[in-house]
């Protein structure tokens, strides 16, 4: 009996290190584990457009929020992405909901976002790709579009070391969350495929079905 409860106590243990642990960020896009329905959103620092740190968890805090991963304002997928939901933002305010969205892009980056597409709804920092890496969905980018978007898109995000050793830039996989007021996931939809996004009927729906 003692050692079956030192055994229940360890792999008590283990499971409570496997929780907490940030998730590492995975290889490539195809090998993420995103949070999934059910979940709790992890408690992560993420930066305001004023440049103010705040804690992810007080944000949505009694709040039933949608929130969006993207990779930038740099991204026409994006822009394309961040004006379907400016159309049905309303609704969603309409419903309860608060409209976030969260990218690579730092405070500055945001700013120009907003202004330039007249956005009314928050968008966050996540500069250092904390964020999408405790929900899962940070990924390294290859050495090509590494150099390729670094030149070309003038991007001046910190490059980080994969397991070879080799300095690449981390990129979050397109996401969209469905939060309840409890800050528990209700839905969620998660391409690899940066160039597909989630239609804004199917999240108006998702989001009717929120209590």
């Amino acid at each position: 009996m003692k050692f079956m409860h030192k055994l229940i106590t360890a792999a008590m243990a283990l499971l409570f290190i496997v929780t907490v642990q940030a998730k590492p960020i995975a290889e490539d896009v195809n090998m993420i584990r995103p949070l999934l329905n059910g979940q709790q959103a992890p408690e992560v620092m993420v930066t305001t457009v004023a440049g103010k740190e705040v804690n992810l968890q007080d944000v949505l805090s009694g709040k039933k929020t949608i929130l969006f991963f993207y990779r930038g304002g740099w991204c026409p997928f994006c822009n394309t992405q961040m004006g379907q939901l400016k159309k049905i933002s309303g609704r969603l305010n309409g419903m309860g909901f608060q409209l976030i969205g969260i990218s690579t892009d730092a405070p500055a980056g945001l700013k120009e976002s907003i202004k330039e597409r007249d956005l009314d709804y928050t968008l966050l920092s996540d500069f250092n790709s904390q964020v999408s890496q405790s929900f899962g969905l940070a990924y390294f980018a290859s050495q090509k579009t590494t150099e390729r978007y670094m030149s070309k898109m003038k991007l001046d995000n910190p490059l980080q070391k994969n397991q070879q050793g080799q300095e690449r830039l981390v990129l979050p996989a397109p996401a969209v969350y469905v939060f309840d007021a409890k800050g528990l996931v209700q839905f969620n939809y998660v391409n690899p495929n940066f160039r597909v996004r989630l239609d804004e009927e199917l999240l108006l729906k998702a989001a009717e079905l929120v209590k």
